[in-house]
């Protein structure tokens, strides 16, 4: 007689995935010492010069074209002042969690097409935030990188029951997260917001991974709302351009709610998607996608 295999649930996939289980301790003194208004930029600097290793990737990135400032930032104090302490922190984070799924199994998808996807949703959500002219446009290209985290946690974890959602898309032509939700009881959505709150960052970034599939569920939360809909708009354009996968073969639906909450003109759409192809591979620059 066979036995029963248990049927996994969020919290569960997420206490057993050891190798991200949680957050570099540089990266939690870094958001401590932003979020303490007594905190100058000096402090946020020598925190980040504890670790080389972060130190070298963010003037990296501080140098790129993807910013584009026209002088060279070559010490992490002057990248604090340039780009500011809240922005280095979101771009840390970025980062960090690249350099955390470094070595997953590529067995049920191709981590540079991952990647790949994970980084255009993280484009357009940035793009998007500086025509609704938020004050931290990093901090949606974060929330857009990190949007699908909770596929590799289930790919990694519960492989088989993955092969068999897989099989059934295959069959039915179907989008991945409501076949997701009919054969597991969630979605890729739950495990990665799980996984950010599991890090204890704040609701600003797991809330709109969440439910970044369903925004109108946080209609009552306007800020976090509008959120979860730049990241919903910033998928489906990521998905429709094929830059590229998750998972995810087709399209998902535009959300008009979420549509409506953004209050952007339909005329911006082209304007858009010039600067889309003018940063996206800037953007990739920034990440070594080689044997991810």
């Amino acid at each position: 007689m066979s036995a029963v295999r248990s049927m996994p649930t969020p919290q569960s996939l997420v206490a057993r995935a050891k190798t991200v289980s949680s957050l570099p301790s540089v990266f939690l003194r870094l958001q401590n010492v932003v979020n303490d208004p007594r905190s100058s930029n000096r402090d946020i600097a020598n925190v980040i010069g504890e670790d080389p290793g972060l130190s070298a990737r963010l003037l990296r990135v501080a140098n790129s074209a993807f910013y584009g400032f026209p002088s060279k930032i070559d010490t992490i104090t002057r990248a604090v002042t340039v780009i500011g302490g809240k922005q280095l922190r979101d771009i840390s984070l970025a980062t960090t969690v690249i350099d955390l799924f470094k070595g997953l199994p590529q067995e049920l998808v191709s981590m540079e097409s991952f990647w790949r996807h994970s980084i255009a949703c993280a484009v357009a959500a940035r793009i998007l935030a500086t025509y609704r002219r938020a004050s931290n446009v990093e901090h949606f290209f974060v929330v857009g990188l990190l949007h699908d985290l909770g596929c590799l946690i289930m790919y990694s974890e519960i492989p088989d029951q993955c092969r068999e959602v897989f099989a059934e898309r295959d069959r039915e032509g179907a989008l991945l997260y409501p076949l997701e939700r009919k054969l597991l009881g969630f979605d890729h959505a739950d495990v990665g917001g799980l996984l950010l709150d599991s890090w204890k960052l704040p609701s600003a970034l797991s809330q709109p991974v969440t439910h970044h599939h369903r925004p109108g569920r946080l209609q009552g939360q306007p800020e976090i709302g509008v959120t979860a809909a730049i990241i919903h708009l910033a998928d489906i354009l990521a998905h429709a351009m094929e830059l590229g996968s998750s998972g995810e073969y087709f399209v998902p639906p535009l959300d008009a709610d979420a549509w409506a909450a953004l209050a952007l003109p339909e005329s911006v759409l082209p304007a858009i998607l010039r600067q889309f192809e003018q940063q996206y591979e800037d953007a990739l620059a920034l990440v070594d996608l080689g044997g991810r």
